[in-house]
């Protein structure tokens, strides 16, 4: 199936290098028919950005601090010029200090937990508002989440606090933007060796177990984040706003960690055999 977003305009924000997420997304909504812009954090990216850029076609690249409503103000007033409207925001962005991830989560610093919650979560709303006066009729928002917001993950800590926060703040927006027929959702992906996860201790060993213990039985890729986000940006989920999408094989449904027994004839362990 092809086309799905033929004619759409997206603007991605979040890209790092051809492992982000956002790239994934980027990638399979231009596979679809969709114009692609392209907003990285740092001078430092554009390099790794410009190729990928190129490989999708995207007119529009920029460089943005989000924590800076400035720099956000002048992307959006560049986009309105040369994008004239969007049709699809992607918000694939996320921050937390290092070291904030691991130990004993009330060692958690003020600064630590601003920081998280205002790159992680306030950058979402920041973002809606900027993008809101280009947007049109029938527009899609989407952001990130993992599972660390509803279950506690091993060092994730105060971001999976911040993450709860930009799960909330999708239902909130979503409550919101409906009557401007605009959908908000997030998509809560399993273990993907981003950048961003280099972050986390014990990432390797986490995407192991995801793989193990999924009803699946794999681990996910950023072609399957991307396939999910054209689905929801696409007329087809038209009715779907609100939602956090899981997108990890259904590791989510397994409660403690559970591993499903495999169907067959080789399933479930053998009868316990007494001696007399």
């Amino acid at each position: 199936m092809t086309g799905l977003l033929a004619g759409k305009t997206a603007l991605i924000f979040g890209i790092a290098n051809e492992r982000s997420l956002a790239w994934g997304i980027a990638r399979r909504m231009y596979e679809h028919g969709a114009r692609i812009g392209l907003a990285y954090a740092a001078d430092r990216l554009r390099r790794r950005v410009e190729p990928l850029a190129a490989k999708v076609d995207a007119r529009f690249l920029a460089r943005c601090d989000l924590a800076r409503d400035e720099e956000i103000d002048e992307l959006f007033a560049r986009a309105r010029t040369e994008l004239a409207g969007i049709d699809i925001l992607v918000h694939a962005v996320a921050y937390a200090d290092r070291n904030e991830l691991g130990g004993d989560f009330s060692q958690t610093s003020r600064a630590g937990f601003h920081l998280a919650m205002d790159i992680s979560v306030y950058t979402l709303i920041a973002l809606t508002r900027a993008a809101l006066p280009l947007m049109r009729p029938g527009s899609s928002i989407l952001t990130l989440s993992y599972y660390g917001a509803q279950k506690v993950a091993p060092n994730y800590n105060v971001m999976g606090v911040a993450k709860s926060a930009l799960e909330s703040s999708v239902r909130y927006l979503a409550a919101e933007l409906g009557s401007r027929e605009v959908r908000v959702n997030a998509i809560s992906a399993g273990p993907v060796r981003t950048l961003s996860a280099q972050g986390v201790t014990g990432f390797r060993s986490a995407e192991t177990e995801y793989g193990r213990a999924s009803p699946m039985r794999r681990n996910i890729t950023s072609d399957d984040v991307g396939d999910a986000a054209v689905w929801l940006s696409s007329p087809m989920a038209r009715n779907v706003t609100g939602e956090v999408l899981y997108v990890d094989g259904g590791y989510n449904i397994v409660a403690g960690g559970l591993r499903p027994r495999r169907t067959g004839p080789s399933s479930g362990d053998a009868p316990s055999r007494r001696k007399p």
